[in-house]
C-alpha cells in the first residue's frame, strides 16, 4: 500500500521523482518514485545516522555493485544507486504485489501449485543471488513479494553494509529475523562467517511458514526460538509430503549438510531427494566445517546457555548477542585488538576438523596461498609491499584478526623491532593499488572480507576471494608479476586464496 509523502520529505532524489511512501524499517525509508521515462521504481533511502558514516558508504557502494550483478530471475532488479548522495539511496524494480507475510496473514497458508511455485521461485532467486557471489542474509516473508508474474525476492545483499558498520551496528549484533536465522549465526565460532548455507536454511523456514502459517521453530520469545533452532528438529506438521524432504534437508543444523540453492532447485524440479554423504561443500565456509557429534553437542550446550542470557532488541529485526561472542570488546563492540589476549579455545589444540575455524578466530598462524599460481603471500623484512613467494620463513606468516564480519590481516615478521603491522591498501596513481604494511588500526584500507568460491586448492582446501570493500579484490597480476588490489567491474577475479595452518601463535 502506498502512503502519501509526509511534510518535509523529499519530492525528488537525483533524477527520480518521489510520489509516495511504501514503508519504513531499521535501515531507512522506501519511497515509490518514477524514473525520467515515467516507469515506477522503489527507492530505498538510507537513515541519516548511517549516511554520516564514511565506512558505511564504502560498504554500501561495494554491496550495491555486487547486487547489480544479480540476474533478475525471481529477484527485484537493482537499477541504480548513489552512495555519495545526501542521503545515499538505492533504486530497485518496483514490484506491484503484497509481501508473503501479508498474503499468509490475510489469506492463510498456501497449498498446491501456489506453494510449489513459491518454493521453486525462492530457490531460483537464491541460485541467481549466490551465483553472483552475494548472500542475502535476511531472507524472510517480508522480503518475498507475490506479484502477478510470480514471486520476487528483494533486499538481497544490502544488509551486510548495515550489519558491518561499526558506528551503528556492533559486532555483538546482527541483521535478521530470529525465526529465519540458521544455527551457525548464533555460534561465536562461526557467526561472523555467514555463508550461502544460511540463506538455504532461511528458504526452508520461509517455505514451511508459507505451508503452515507458522515458522518451524516457533516459540513464545526470540531467545526460546533461537534455542529451538539450535537444539530441536523443525516442526513440519502440515507441510505437504512432497516438500518434507527438501525442507528437512535445507533445515539441517550443520551448514555442510544442506544443499546448495542450485541443488535444491534441481531437487524440487525433479521431485526426488538424493542424500549424498558429502553434499553442499560449495556453500560451506572454512569457518563452518562439519563437526563430530561430540563437538557439536558441546557447541550447542555452550551457545544455548549464551542464548538464554542474550538480549533481544525488539523492533527493526535486530537481535543482540553480546553474550555469544567472547572476542568482542564489551566497551567498543569491536573485535579483539591485534595482539590482545583471547579466550582459550574449546579444545587444547585444534583438530583437523575445527582447525579452519581456529584460523578464522585468529588463534593460528597461516600461510595465505594464491591458488592459481601455487605461491604464498609474503612480506620481506625490508619489503615495501606484499609479494607472492615460496611460503618459507616468517615473511610468509600471517594471522587473521576478526573485526565484525571481516578481518584485519596481521603480519608476523620477526626481528623488525617495530610495532605490529597489518596489511593495508596503498593507492598508486594511475595504477592498481598494492598491499603494504601499515599500523593495525581498523580503517577502510585495512579491513578485508572473505567470499567462498566453488574452487579448491591442490590440497583440497576451500578457496576464497579476498577483497577490500573500499578498493577492490586482491589478486595476482600475470602481466605485472605483482600482487594488486583493483576494482573488477564485470571482469572475473583472476585469483583465489586458501589458508594453510602453520601452528599456534
Amino acid at each position: 500500500m502506498t502512503m502519501p509523502l509526509r511534510p518535509g520529505e523529499p519530492t525528488r532524489l537525483g533524477r527520480y521523482d518521489l510520489t509516495g511512501r511504501l514503508g519504513q524499517g531499521g535501515m531507512g525509508t522506501v519511497y515509490l518514485g518514477r524514473d525520467p521515462d515515467g516507469r515506477p521504481v522503489a527507492i530505498k533511502v538510507v537513515r541519516p545516522e548511517f549516511a554520516g558514516d564514511a565506512e558505511f558508504r564504502g560498504r554500501f557502494r561495494s554491496e550495491v555493485h555486487r547486487a547489480q550483478q544479480v540476474p533478475p530471475f525471481s529477484t527485484a532488479e537493482v537499477l541504480d544507486a548513489d552512495p555519495d548522495h545526501e542521503p545515499p539511496y538505492l533504486v530497485v524494480e518496483y514490484v506491484d504485489g503484497p509481501s508473503l507475510a501479508t498474503v499468509i496473514r490475510d489469506r492463510g497458508p498456501l497449498s498446491g501449485a501456489a506453494l510449489d511455485g513459491l518454493a521453486v521461485g525462492i530457490a531460483t532467486a537464491l541460485g541467481a543471488i549466490h551465483g553472483a557471489g552475494v548472500i542475502h542474509r535476511d531472507l524472510k516473508p517480508g522480503n518475498v513479494l507475490v506479484a502477478p508474474g510470480g514471486i520476487k525476492v528483494i533486499d538481497f545483499g544490502i544488509a551486510r553494509a548495515f550489519e558491518a558498520t561499526s558506528q551503528h551496528t556492533r559486532t555483538d549484533q546482527m541483521v535478521g529475523t530470529v525465526a529465519y536465522m540458521a544455527p551457525e549465526r548464533f555460534d561465536p565460532a562461526h557467526g561472523r562467517q555467514v555463508t550461502a548455507a544460511a540463506d538455504v536454511f532461511a528458504w526452508g523456514a520461509v517455505v514451511a511458514y508459507a505451508a503452515t502459517g507458522r515458522t518451524p521453530f516457533e516459540s513464545g520469545t526470540a531467545p526460546a526460538t533461537a534455542m529451538r533452532i539450535l537444539t530441536q528438529p523443525p516442526d513440519l506438521d502440515g507441510v505437504p509430503e512432497s516438500l518434507r524432504d527438501p525442507l528437512e534437508w535445507a533445515l539441517a543444523k550443520e551448514p555442510a549438510d544442506r544443499p546448495t540453492a542450485r541443488k535444491l532447485l534441481d531437487m524440487l524440479l525433479a521431485g526426488d531427494t538424493p542424500r549424498p554423504p558429502h553434499e553442499a561443500a560449495a556453500v560451506t565456509a572454512v569457518g563452518a566445517p562439519p563437526t563430530s557429534g561430540t563437538a557439536r553437542r558441546a557447541t550447542v550446550r555452550r551457545v544455548a546457555l549464551a542464548v538464554v542470557a542474550a538480549a533481544v532488541l525488539v523492533g527493526g529485526g535486530w537481535f543482540g548477542i553480546g553474550a555469544l561472542r567472547g572476542r568482542a570488546d564489551p566497551a567498543t563492540g569491536a573485535g579483539a585488538a591485534p595482539g590482545a589476549s583471547s579466550p582459550a579455545p574449546a579444545t587444547a589444540s585444534p583438530t583437523a576438523v575445527d582447525l579452519p575455524g581456529a584460523i578464522l578466530r585468529g588463534e593460528r598462524q597461516t600461510l595465505i596461498h594464491v591458488v592459481e599460481i601455487d605461491r604464498d603471500l609474503a612480506l620481506d623484512l625490508h619489503a615495501a609491499q606484499v609479494q607472492a613467494l615460496d611460503g618459507t620463513g616468517p615473511k610468509s606468516l600471517f594471522a587473521l584478526v576478526p573485526y565484525g564480519v571481516d578481518y584485519l590481516i596481521r603480519t608476523l615478521r620477526e626481528g623488525t623491532g617495530e610495532p605490529q603491522t597489518c596489511l593495508g591498501v596503498k593507492i598508486v596513481p594511475d595504477r592498481s593499488a598494492s598491499l603494504v604494511p601499515v599500523s593495525c588500526t581498523p580503517t577502510r584500507a585495512t579491513i578485508f572480507s572473505l567470499s567462498p568460491t566453488e574452487g579448491r586448492d591442490d590440497h583440497d582446501r576451500p578457496a576464497f576471494l579476498l577483497s577490500n570493500e573500499a578498493y577492490g579484490v586482491v589478486q595476482w597480476s600475470p602481466s605485472r608479476r605483482q600482487v594488486i588490489v583493483e576494482e573488477l567491474g564485470d571482469a572475473p577475479a583472476l585469483s583465489s586464496f586458501s589458508f594453510v595452518d602453520r601452528g599456534d601463535l
